[in-house]
């Protein structure tokens, strides 16, 4: 193996083997999956209550930023080929480019910013994983919030009425929730330490 591939592997898979890694990003995007099933529609708007937040950045920062990455990749590749892993069973490049697709992309980027915050030690503690969290979700926002007036063609007030208001709530409990099972998240990666690999 060329030592500059090697010594690339080893800073961007610490203390973990291939097979390892494949493992968890699938089991990443397979939790992101499931978490999107969990769906309460509102019915004034296009956007559902899903458990999605919860699991893009749990899955961000347990895994690290480029198992992060991959997973939440892997979850939107499987999605546009056609496999029904978006909320409620959606998938494919119409539901991809529809109103809600900012925040599919907006998953990617936040569990990448929580995963490269985590590797900065902000997972250590709860309120430093609760502002990382904030931070991935702050993202998914500022991405989802543009697309969704662009797609509905709705001016500030009524997009911020009909894709952030209604859930600031509860992403606020689902930060604080995906923070807090942190160290849980961290046992099942690595049994033998407790931490993230």
């Amino acid at each position: 193996m060329n030592p500059n591939a090697a010594t690339l592997r080893l800073a961007a898979f610490p203390r973990a083997g291939l097979l390892t890694d494949a493992l968890l990003v699938v089991g990443g995007a397979g939790l992101v999956a499931a978490a999107a099933q969990v769906e309460i529609g509102l019915g004034f708007t296009p956007v559902p209550i899903t458990g999605q937040t919860f699991a893009v950045l749990l899955v961000g920062a347990a895994l690290g930023s480029v198992r992060g990455f991959l997973s939440l990749a892997l979850y939107l590749a499987v999605g546009l080929l056609g496999a029904p892993v978006y909320q409620e069973g959606n998938q494919g490049w119409d539901y991809f480019a529809g109103a809600t697709g900012g925040y599919l992309i907006g998953f990617l980027i936040a569990a990448t910013a929580a995963g490269f915050l985590a590797e900065l030690r902000w997972d250590r503690r709860l309120s430093s994983a609760i502002a990382a969290m904030l931070t991935g979700n702050v993202i998914i926002y500022a991405i989802g919030l543009p697309w969704l007036a662009n797609e509905l063609g709705t001016g500030l007030e009524k997009t911020l009425e009909l894709g952030l208001y209604p859930f600031v709530i509860g992403d606020v409990l689902k930060l604080y929730l995906a923070a807090a099972l942190l160290p849980a998240a961290w046992r099942l990666i690595d049994p033998a330490t407790g931490r993230r690999p």
